[in-house]
């Protein structure tokens, strides 16, 4: 009983009730086997450890084994990845804490990636993507679902959770300098008490997440598309943020894999695969211009005027569902550049 609200993220107060085990599992003291599976079993496993905080089992171990799994299923192949993490961004059942998690984590380690940032610069980067929101992870979850606007309780908390996420980091034994300061000032990346030397780090993780958050919806608010939260971040930057928001356009695109298009056609399709150009992505057509939808699932370049793109689409006005195994034999037959 304990085990099992453990693993999906009960409430303290639920865990104290339970009733003791009988026996302890093996797997309730030791290190498990490294993660399997594809991002949203990442997921669910973030959730869970998000949710646990100073509760959970082996907290460090099972956070760098999840780590390290996300840049290897992320390199593996990029834009599947941005693909199934963009699409997850639109499930509220899926619980957005986590989700939001791997997405910055993932945006950080493209875009460091493209500035110029070693390995071993970007790997505090994505470990505090991972756990930024730790001291709000349930909250940022109801927030997310609720239909009045945040509460004064709640803003409080969003002001004051870097500050309490820091603690339960240090609490858990996290002892990186770097990731710490991340964790601490990624709201007020230019803070005087900061350090000097992880600034650009700092904004960087600031810029990713104020973009996947401006492209998730609220009950309160519809999503903003990417491209307009891109273009805001490299048009309404400050001079040290510009070319962090530039980098940012090139890594993931104005469309990334898993957003919606309008065509200039007037056919409806969700971007698969980044393009040589950040507003060229390679697309599928899932809705004709006579909104009848289309079962054939074929590649397009947006290069040619008829199917250039016209104009984002919000995922809130997609009624049908794309097939992830339809895309991705579909991506398969894209010429190789």
């Amino acid at each position: 009983m304990v085990h099992e609200l453990l693993q999906k993220g009960g409430d303290a107060r639920e865990v104290a009730k339970a009733s003791m085990p009988g026996e302890i599992r093996e797997t309730d003291y030791v290190v498990g086997k490294p993660l399997s599976g594809g991002w949203l079993d990442l997921q669910a496993v973030l959730r869970g450890l998000l949710y646990q905080g100073g509760l959970a089992i082996n907290p460090l171990p099972r956070l760098k084994g999840l780590e390290e799994k996300a840049m290897e299923l992320l390199h593996a192949d990029v834009d599947a990845s941005l693909f199934e993490l963009f699409q997850a961004l639109t499930d509220n059942s899926l619980g957005y804490c986590a989700t939001h998690a791997l997405l910055c984590a993932s945006v950080c380690e493209l875009t460091g990636a493209k500035l110029g940032l070693s390995a071993l610069q970007r790997q505090p980067l994505v470990a505090a993507a991972l756990t930024m929101n730790i001291g709000m992870a349930r909250a940022q979850d109801s927030m997310a679902r609720q239909n009045a606007p945040i509460s004064a309780w709640q803003r409080t908390l969003v002001a004051e959770h870097p500050a309490l996420g820091e603690r339960m980091l240090r609490d858990l034994g996290v002892d990186d300098p770097l990731q710490l300061d991340l964790m601490r000032w990624h709201h007020d990346p230019d803070n005087a008490a900061a350090l000097p030397d992880n600034q650009t780090a700092r904004h960087l993780l600031n810029l990713a997440d104020v973009f996947v958050a401006r492209t998730a919806a609220r009950r309160t608010r519809a999503a903003q598309s990417p491209v307009s939260a891109v273009r805001n971040m490299v048009f309404g930057a400050g001079s040290g943020d510009l070319g962090l928001g530039s980098a940012m356009a090139q890594a993931v695109g104005f469309y990334p894999p898993g957003t919606y298009v309008k065509l200039a056609n007037g056919e409806i399709a969700v971007a698969v695969q980044r393009g040589e150009r950040a507003n060229t992505p390679w697309v599928i057509s899932i809705v004709g211009s006579d909104a009848v939808p289309l079962a054939k699932y074929q590649c397009i370049s947006t290069t040619e005027p008829r199917t250039a793109i016209s104009a984002p689409v919000n995922f809130e006005k997609i009624k049908v569902t794309v097939s992830a195994d339809k895309v991705h034999k579909a991506r398969s037959r894209i010429p190789l550049a």
